[in-house]
């Protein structure tokens, strides 16, 4: 396979350092949460008073709004996991800005955080144990793209002290922050008055409260998208909705259910993910920063985030297949943010292999550059199922009315539908 001749680095070195560093938080805590390397395990608590669960889910509101959490005092969990998107990004950047002066760039576009109550700890050998439990789906599980965070409290800690996101040194900045936040009074109510007596215990409680909040179904999963209420029987989908569904469902089509599970099981309503990972070919965005430095490549699971997947490289390309709930509202997709129109999504999963040239770059000879974003050693790992099964100038497995007909269907899976 072809890869793109190598051109002049142009990378920023203080970009570059921060990526660096990110990993390095990451290899220094064992790719675990600064409490999970703690003796005790993490919900063995030990606070002098229990907290509830009200009183942590009322806390960790608001430590999610709090910007002076942040390095530059200007960032809050809030700041890119925006309620009033959905816990999405609120714009249409490629990546978001943070770190100590409130001008870095980060690497990756920002997930949202709502439908991730049902996500299992990673594992490299996920089996389904509600379909053929002996079938090895591969990796599976864990938060962020590249499924390095076990739980949500550790998710939740991870922006804390990132380099290029609220860039705290360490958990005793973030204790102190809250010592002197006018809720402070609010934090010794909830867990003992001594709480801030013990910095660990109290990181510890700083953790619980974002993670609980996080587990509030009328914020984070609340299941009120029109297509729930069509699963309920309270509501019809019209014609172009159920042409898309049917679309979305067809192995024939786009097989968008092999990642994204639209069925009910068991009662429960579907999550649009198989909590999986996927290597899709993404092209390359050239407007993060990282990317200016042609050596610097965004490999998922096996790095330069995640370390300890590192020589797996079998995983190489491999990013996690988000929920699709409310993607419609979303301006930025994929790990790197490369589109911002929810129709471009969809048709480059119809055309990526049967016109490339419509998505990647070329060559000075003219040659597609396809899968421009992935060296070409790995290349191998890009997933190659349906619609990925087609050639260069045949047909797409979905038609122009297919691409309008999913989109249309998948505007039905964002919250706040009122029969």
């Amino acid at each position: 396979m072809l890869t793109k001749p190598a051109e002049k680095s142009g990378g920023s070195p203080g970009a570059l350092a921060a990526i660096a560093a990110a990993a390095l938080i990451w290899v220094y805590m064992g790719g675990k949460s600064a409490a999970a390397n703690e003796t005790t395990p993490f919900y063995a608590t030990h606070f002098e008073k229990t907290p509830t669960p009200a009183s942590m889910a009322a806390l960790g509101r608001v430590l999610f709004f709090d910007k002076s959490l942040s390095a530059s005092a200007s960032m809050a969990c809030a700041s890119c996991h925006d309620p009033a998107h959905f816990y999405g990004p609120p714009n249409d950047l490629a990546v978001q800005r943070g770190g100590i002066d409130g001008r870095q760039s980060g690497v990756r576009s920002v997930p949202s955080l709502r439908y991730t109550q049902a996500i299992p700890p990673f594992t490299e050998h996920y089996f389904d144990d509600e379909g053929d439990d002996s079938i090895d789906q591969g990796p599976a599980g864990g938060r962020t793209w590249d499924g390095r965070a076990q739980s949500t409290h550790e998710q939740a800690q991870l922006p804390l002290f990132s380099p290029f996101e609220m860039a705290n040194r360490g958990p005793d900045d973030v204790v102190a922050k809250v010592q002197r936040a006018p809720y402070a009074a609010q934090f010794r109510q909830a867990f003992g008055e001594g709480v801030f007596k013990d910095k660990s215990l109290t990181f510890k409680g700083i953790l619980m409260s974002l993670e609980t909040f996080q587990q509030s179904p009328e914020d984070f999963y609340p299941y009120s998208s029109k297509y729930d209420a069509y699963l309920r029987g309270q509501t019809a989908l019209t014609q172009e909705e159920a042409r898309g569904l049917a679309a979305f469902n067809d192995v024939n089509k786009g097989n968008c259910a092999r990642c994204h599970p639209s069925a009910m099981r068991h009662g429960a309503f579907p999550q649009f993910t198989d909590f999986g990972f996927a290597a899709v070919g993404a092209p390359r965005n050239r407007a993060i920063p990282a990317n200016a430095d042609d050596r610097y490549h965004d490999l998922g699971l096996c790095g330069p985030l995640r370390t300890d997947l590192k020589a797996s490289t079998q995983y190489c390309g491999m990013f996690r297949s988000p929920s699709l709930r409310n993607v419609a509202t979303r301006r930025v997709f994929f790990h790197n943010g490369i589109f911002h129109r929810l129709e471009d999504v969809v048709r480059f999963y119809a055309e990526r292999d049967t016109q490339p040239q419509k998505w990647y770059p070329r060559a000075a000879d003219g040659t597609v550059l396809k899968y421009d974003d992935l060296p070409g050693k790995f290349q191998g790992n890009v997933d190659v199922e349906p619609p990925f099964d087609r050639h260069a100038g045949g047909q797409a497995a979905l038609s122009e009315q297919d691409v309008r007909d999913i989109v249309v269907f998948l505007n039905t899976l964002t919250d706040g539908f009122h029969p």
